[in-house]
């Protein structure tokens, strides 16, 4: 999730469990804590592009990290505080917002280690997108008014208007997954894996990916609240799995290492790029929710197994007839052929 929705998500709930004196230091402690998580994102190296990924959403995201996360927060806002507030009541309110950070992230579709260092299981229940205008923009207006007139009711009302749409997210999310297994029925196809998630800010339009017979499946999901839910096709591409493909390569070499990291990123949904071979691509995401190319990948070089593969951005660039097409998928519409790409 975004940093702003991040720092509102926690504002709001530490607005609400406030005091109408109070309530501005919690909006603040809750605003901080929240987004100081996403801080492991300072964590790379310019030898091993995947070490980001590796502790993106990892040990500063995970439930047992809180009480810690909490109090660097906490100690950070009591320097600025202290004269006018007790480090425990900050610290209290800082819990609430660190708290929110990696449960939030896990409503989306990028996985989160919420159960590290137990497990690395990247948690994703794919409610919400990444980036939903639909969701920050109301809920800004709650936190900014409730700390304006120091309303507990504004505030409660936000949290609840968060919670009910992430119910709404999860509604969209199940009726989605319904559509997928009838389309592959039709198909005659025994799902092997699948996933839904909401496209670009929206919970209407939704990116379905499912493997069946050594190849996934790319399809939008249209599922309309009003409306009978719709299919725009995307297509077959073949799987990409590191023990056949690279077979023949040493598992120990730092090349096969990667594309296992990078495998267990993006959940096994690897495949590789059109036109580009030694690309392998996170099919979970594609510029448009029906397509099969992925917006990212990482560049292996089989010929230098002891090299870093590199990270690469592809199909990011966002045409007027990308735009069209995402509008009229949104909307229902019938869409041109080839626009699944």
């Amino acid at each position: 999730m975004d940093p702003v929705s991040h720092g509102l998500v926690g504002a709001v709930l530490a607005e609400s469990a406030s005091t109408k004196r109070e309530l501005g230091m919690a909006s603040l402690a809750g605003f901080l804590s929240a987004t100081l998580a996403d801080l492991d994102i300072l964590i790379r190296s310019s030898e091993d592009p995947l070490l980001v990924l590796d502790y993106h959403r990892q040990f500063t995201h995970s439930l047992i990290f809180i009480p810690v996360g909490a109090f660097v927060a906490a100690g950070i806002l009591w320097l600025f505080l202290r004269r006018r507030q007790g480090f425990g009541k900050i610290y209290l309110y800082s819990i609430l917002g660190y708290g929110t950070a990696g449960v939030m992230d896990a409503f989306t579709s990028y996985g989160t280690q919420l159960l590290w260092p137990f497990s690395d299981a990247r948690i994703a229940w794919n409610i919400i997108s990444i980036i939903d205008p639909l969701f920050t923009l109301p809920l800004a207006f709650f936190v900014v008014f409730a700390f304006v007139r120091k309303s507990l009711v504004v505030a409660r009302v936000g949290l609840a208007f968060a919670v009910i749409y992430l119910l709404l997210g999860l509604y969209q999310r199940e009726q989605a997954e319904d559509v997928l297994m009838t389309i592959a029925e039709k198909r005659g196809h025994e799902v092997e894996r699948a996933l839904v998630h909401p496209s670009f800010g929206n919970l209407i339009l939704w990116r379905s990916v499912y493997g069946s017979g050594g190849k996934y499946y790319a399809d939008a999901i249209r599922v309309g609240l009003f409306s009978e839910p719709r299919v725009y096709e995307g297509g077959p591409v073949d799987k990409f799995t590191p023990e056949n493909d690279l077979h023949g390569l040493d598992p120990q070499s730092v090349l096969y290492r990667d594309v296992l990291r990078f495998n267990h990123f993006s959940d096994g949904y690897l495949v590789l790029y059109p036109g580009y071979p030694n690309v392998i691509g996170d099919l979970r995401y594609s510029l448009l929710p029906n397509g099969t190319k992925p917006i990212w990948g990482i560049l292996a070089d089989p010929d230098n197994p002891g090299r870093h593969v590199r990270m690469s951005d592809y199909d990011r660039a966002v045409t007027p007839s990308d735009w069209h097409a995402f509008l009229t998928m949104l909307r229902g519409w019938e869409l041109n052929s080839g626009a699944a790409d």
